[in-house]
């Protein structure tokens, strides 16, 4: 048993290369348990958080070493992200450093994986919330929140082991940055990049969008659209809403706001050809929607014809991006990020069968995909009809 005052609890550990290979970057940010707590005196300005860096051969030897000058004993099962530079993420060396990670008990396997634009080190100290002080706070409340409207994915380090392991899927890590290089032209509130949000004043780090990896090595990163689609057809995803706009049917220059719902899981459908080695591949998404904002003031709720009108238009610009996305997916990546590996590998007899179809290299690149959005049911919440501009400018 040791005592709560005698451990250094690190909260998020990031991960660094180096010039000289197999040896590695250690940031590790230790909270300050005190700051924010009712046990703090009052007027005490006690920093919420201490930063240190080392180089070392992987994590745990690392807080060993770490150990010689911070006062307490490292603890890492409070550990809430594992942040990693995108270089690393893209080379070879990531998944050899990350596996200690998942060999030691003190790290738990609902830790999250975070791979920033810029060097681990860094991000940690450009991340400088101002209302939240408690470091592990920060990190609960923002991925919680941002997992919950489909913008990053669900990245846990046992999803990783799993997928990485099972060599059928892609991996889809949560994207973050403290740099800034916003994009206006976007038209959408969701089609960025981590860093190219267009903001002023406030934590300059954003989380958005997903890092792509393939056989345990980063390949490509995806939007945070992108990421809210592939959230939406992988059943092993949990999303409680999506807050989006869509383009407006009868005024182009204006979008409709609204609340996606997922009324129930996709449906997933998948035949294969034994002979030709061939699947096709059919998803039904049903959803519903609640409409928040009309700023094109259209009285889509007084006119049947509008109403489905809208009805249409959001269903085909579901299918359309979900389309490019998986046109992505099949010539670019010849791998899929939504886990549809699951349910077709009930065609097979055994795992040797399956690995020898090859469901990567050859199956799902020449697959047929058909992917359908039905919407059941649209409301317009609690108010009906819009203002009447003719009335108001008469």
């Amino acid at each position: 048993m040791i005592e709560l005052e005698k451990q250094s609890y690190v909260i998020a550990v990031g991960i660094d290369e180096t010039e000289q290979e197999g040896i590695f970057l250690f940031t590790f940010q230790i909270a300050n348990p005190e700051v924010g707590s009712i046990a703090s005196s009052v007027g005490s300005e006690q920093e919420a958080s201490e930063t240190v860096t080392i180089r070392g051969t992987d994590i745990m030897t690392a807080t060993t070493t770490a150990n010689a000058f911070v006062t307490k004993q490292i603890a890492l099962d409070q550990t809430r992200v594992i942040i990693a530079s995108e270089s690393l993420a893209r080379s070879d060396q990531f998944i050899r450093i990350i596996q200690s990670a998942g060999r030691t008990p003190q790290i738990r396997r609902s830790v999250q994986l975070i791979i920033s634009q810029e060097d681990a080190a860094t991000f940690i100290k450009n991340n400088q919330p101002t209302l939240e002080q408690r470091p592990h706070k920060y990190y609960q409340y923002m991925l919680t929140r941002a997992k919950e409207t489909g913008i990053i994915p669900d990245a846990d380090l046992h999803r990783f082991f799993q997928i990485t392991e099972g060599d059928a899927d892609l991996f889809l890590a949560m994207y973050a940055t403290t740099n800034t290089d916003p994009k206006i032209d976007r038209g959408s509130e969701d089609n960025f990049y981590a860093g190219q949000i267009p903001k002023s004043g406030g934590n300059p780090t954003q989380f958005m969008g997903s890092a792509v990896f393939k056989e345990g090595i980063m390949i490509d990163r995806l939007t945070g659209e992108e990421t809210r689609i592939a959230n939406i057809l992988d059943k092993t995803m949990e999303m409680s809403e999506l807050l989006t706009t869509y383009p407006d049917p009868l005024a182009p220059k204006y979008r409709v706001a609204a609340d996606y719902i997922q009324s129930q899981e996709p449906i997933i459908d998948i035949q294969y050809d034994a002979e030709r080695n061939h699947a096709t591949i059919n998803v039904l998404v049903q959803f519903e929607i609640e409409i928040l904002a009309i700023p094109s003031l259209v009285n889509y709720s007084q006119s049947e014809a509008d109403k489905a009108t809208l009805e249409k238009s959001i269903e085909d610009y579901n299918e359309a991006i979900t389309k490019e996305l998986i046109k992505k997916t099949q010539e670019s990546y010849r791998a899929q990020p939504f886990y549809w590996s699951l349910y077709a590998r009930k065609h097979f007899k055994d795992i040797p069968a399956f690995e020898q179809a090859d469901w990567n290299k050859n199956i799902y690149p020449n697959a047929d995909i058909h992917v359908s959005y039905q919407l059941k049911k649209m409301q317009f919440g609690n108010l009906l009809d819009d203002t009447n501009l003719n009335e108001v400018r008469d």
